[in-house]
């Protein structure tokens, strides 16, 4: 009995070393029922709202959603850590190279449009609206800009707090870009967060702030916040207020912008994935608008599908 026993011992300590103890947390051909997906804390909302509707409906499938950043997604995405990232700008030549050094195939995938909204304390009573030049003046690097007095001699000599998301955001990235000229190019004294809700606490909660990030953001927080109409230029007789109809028709202009996910080529090998991105594309557009960002026009929609229906042949 004692020889059977050290025989099968013999056995399994060959198995072992045989399998090695190399482990891929994003690992596209196991059988294991698993979705990572990471990246936007603007798409968040979105993916997250989805995942729970078709987890309902697909009880075998885990899917488990966090929100670094449209950046730190894309470092998660790199390593092979997540199949799916989700994001709120396009993807930079720098990731694209490093995806394609780690020999990583992927495919973009637009899925709904936001206004990066600019966003006030209700209690502020003196401004309704702000121009991209003013915009710039405010958040440039090495602005000297301190109150409200100084954008508007009309308004309250009373310093602002500014909160905005961090580096790792798509949407910082795309702010910056849009307001300042150049991605990244910001001044450094405001809180930063790569949680939004972080950001809504604070501009709600000081009377003098002045903050932005995704339009879901504010809709589900209209009775702490007040939006700011934006002119683009100099004119703020001009100003557009962010609602689905400016953002769809393209009045709200130059903060709308569309969101994405990402999704690894090989990770579309698993039925699950596929039918997850199918259900995001189908009946889960109906979260898009529920948690208050802006469906895609049907041509949009269609080119979507058709990208993704090509990735899945090919």
């Amino acid at each position: 009995m004692r020889r059977i026993q050290s025989v099968w011992m013999l056995m399994l300590v060959v198995c072992l070393s045989l399998t090695g103890c190399e482990v891929k947390e994003a690992d596209t051909t196991s059988d294991n029922k698993e979705i990572s997906i990471d990246g936007s804390s603007t798409v968040y909302p979105i993916t997250q709202a989805v995942s729970e509707e078709f987890m309902k409906a697909n009880p075998d499938v885990k899917i488990d959603v966090s929100y670094k950043g449209t950046g730190g997604g894309f470092k998660r995405f790199i390593r092979g850590e997540i199949v799916i990232n989700d994001a709120s700008r396009p993807i930079k030549d720098s990731e694209k190279a490093a995806l394609e050094e780690a020999k990583i195939e992927y495919i973009e995938l637009k899925v709904a449009i936001d206004g990066l909204s600019v966003i006030v304390n209700k209690e502020n009573d003196w401004c309704d609206a702000l121009t991209t030049e003013q915009l710039n003046a405010i958040w440039k690097p090495g602005s000297e800009i301190k109150t409200w007095k100084q954008v508007n001699d009309a308004w309250p000599d009373e310093p602002f707090k500014l909160y905005g998301p961090d580096t790792d955001s798509g949407t910082f990235d795309y702010f910056t870009e849009e307001i300042n000229g150049e991605s990244g190019a910001t001044r450094s004294d405001y809180t930063p967060s790569a949680n939004d809700n972080i950001l809504v606490q604070g501009v709600s909660g000081d009377k003098y702030s002045l903050g932005y990030f995704g339009y879901a953001y504010y809709v589900v927080n209209t009775d702490k916040l007040k939006v700011l109409g934006i002119a683009n230029g100099s004119d703020v007789s001009t100003a557009v207020k962010p609602t689905s109809e400016t953002i769809e028709g393209g009045q709200y202009t130059p903060l709308s912008r569309p969101l994405f996910l990402y999704v690894r080529k090989d990770a579309l090998k698993k039925p699950e994935i596929v039918s997850f991105l199918k259900y995001y594309l189908a009946e889960g557009q109906t979260m898009v608008s529920k948690v208050g960002y802006v469906q895609l026009g049907e041509a949009d929609m269609q080119e979507t599908k058709q990208k993704l229906e090509q990735a899945i042949q090919n």
